[in-house]
């Protein structure tokens, strides 16, 4: 079980063959890596089903290959257009997860890549960039020229950007570590001329699921892909396009769990810090598990901002599926109640 969602596995997969199963999405979420929070948020799982649905089916509309099977509804197989109501359960194919083995202080990847074969998960989140606010990491690690702009020092204001920047984070490892491309391409098992088409395959992604939130309202900020590998042939997986996976915007205002990460480093600004400081103290002695520094747990959410955390997600997917899948108020209304209470 991951933090938000598990798989079910009908049919193992191996070397020569994807496997069958399904994504059972849960109501829980997670913020700063920390796994399941004391919470959980109603309707988040079937919303991001929903939305992870939809998608993938524009992304196949478009010549991507994605593991989407469709959703489960008593017992069938359906496509999203067949269904009576939303879905928290998702048909997918399944690819080999070779483990990644820690030792001595470093995961080693080396023996990873010996299990691979032809049928594996790529260990890698490609991250999609439209846009750069204050804080984004890649701020503190980019000079702007660094990525082509032609400024010296970071503007104050949120920066879009006239060309998306492709960034590369771990995926199996227990906290994220971003990569330089030349680290990605070397952990990603698939070469040099592969790992141009997964950067291919990611600014594509990027371009379908930005004209459909366009069309809906919403900019597409940020968002992530995950990726396996099968018979030469490289396969968007997980899910995309979610207010999980993404950062989007509706009438200048957040849509996504960074809602929820924002109020935590305003309810809970020790719990936050010590997470930051638990995973340098966990960099700086080796060890893979962070958490095991971290002496503080964080609290529940207040109930009447986990009600309008739930019914902005639900709210959200009405508004970027353009039906009325879920019980909620207009996006705007949930919105302008969340940012009126100072979030």
């Amino acid at each position: 079980m991951g933090s938000v969602k598990e798989i079910i596995e009908e049919s193992a997969p191996f070397k020569g063959m994807l496997g069958k199963g399904s994504f059972l999405f849960s109501d829980d979420y997670s913020v700063f890596d920390w796994g399941k929070m004391p919470d959980s948020v109603p309707g988040k799982g079937a919303v991001l089903c929903m939305l992870g649905a939809f998608n993938f089916r524009l992304l196949e509309r478009e010549g991507i290959r994605t593991h989407y099977l469709g959703l489960m509804e008593e017992g069938k197989v359906k496509g999203i257009e067949e269904l009576s109501g939303a879905s928290n359960e998702m048909k997918i194919a399944l690819t080999v997860k070779p483990r990644l083995p820690f030792r001595n202080g470093k995961y080693e990847y080396e023996a990873f890549r010996e299990k691979c074969g032809n049928n594996f998960l790529v260990p890698l989140e490609i991250i999609y960039r439209n846009f750069l606010p204050p804080g984004s990491s890649v701020r503190a690690r980019f000079s702007p020229r660094d990525l082509g702009l032609d400024f010296g020092e970071w503007p104050e204001e949120s920066l879009e950007l006239e060309k998306p920047v492709i960034d590369f984070s771990t995926k199996l490892e227990k906290k994220d570590r971003y990569l330089r491309r030349e680290e990605a391409i070397e952990i990603s098992c698939l070469g040099e001329n592969l790992f141009s088409e997964l950067e291919g395959i990611a600014f594509k992604v990027n371009e379908v699921i930005s004209k459909h939130a366009e069309s809906r309202g919403f900019k597409n900020e940020d968002g992530k892909i995950e990726a396996f590998y099968f018979n030469d042939e490289l396969f968007v997986a997980d899910v995309c396009g979610t207010f999980d996976e993404n950062r989007f915007s509706f009438q200048g205002r957040e849509v996504s769990k960074e809602v929820a990460r924002q109020h935590y480093k305003r309810i809970q600004p020790e719990w936050v810090e010590a997470v930051d400081s638990a995973k340098k103290t966990a960099a700086r002695s080796g060890a893979a598990d962070w958490k095991k520094y971290c002496g503080i747990n964080p609290k529940p959410l207040p109930k009447k901002f986990l009600e309008l955390f739930s019914e902005m997600y639900r709210a959200g997917a009405n508004q970027y599926l353009d039906r009325k899948w879920f019980e909620a108020r207009s996006l705007k209304e949930v919105l302008g109640e969340i940012y009126s209470k100072g979030r």
